[in-house]
């Protein structure tokens, strides 16, 4: 069980630790890779077959702004799930990187998930599917938020 997080910039690292972070806190490790599907292709290529080989259960989470070819790179060369989380630094910004995100283009689905905590339960449900400790861990997990609401 494992989440490769593959970053378009050096700059999205603060975005893909607020990720990182809720991965920590349910024990699923995680690797984040810096690779450009614009110009550095063929390393994000070689990023994504290693991974392929690996046998592990994965969910990807790409994280790219502008213009996000890298969630549809990712997803047309992986057959595990691929979850886009776009860094945006104010509105203007939020609705060119959600649009560039949410516009793959036929057989590459990416999901896209604006929130870091949220893409990082979504990858944590995944991975839960054929992992029962984990499914225990997010069961206690939503327990707790519903008690937060009793208190």
């Amino acid at each position: 069980m494992f989440v490769p997080f593959i970053l378009g910039s050096k700059v999205d690292n603060d975005h893909a630790m607020k990720i990182a972070k809720t991965l920590e806190e349910f024990g699923v490790p995680y690797k984040i890779h810096v690779s450009s599907a614009h110009k550095v292709p063929e390393k994000t290529l070689a990023i994504i077959d290693s991974y392929n080989k690996s046998g592990d259960k994965i969910v990807f989470i790409t994280i790219a702004g502008r213009s996000n070819a890298l969630s549809g790179v990712v997803s047309g060369n992986t057959n595990y799930p691929v979850i886009a989380c776009p860094p945006f630094s104010d509105k203007a910004d939020y609705l060119i990187n959600i649009h560039s995100s949410i516009q793959m283009p036929s057989e590459t689905p990416a999901m896209t998930v604006v929130d870091t905590q949220n893409a990082a339960m979504a990858a944590l449900k995944i991975l839960a599917l054929t992992d029962e400790g984990l499914t225990e861990k997010i069961k206690t997990h939503i327990q707790s938020v519903k008690d937060s609401f009793d208190a």
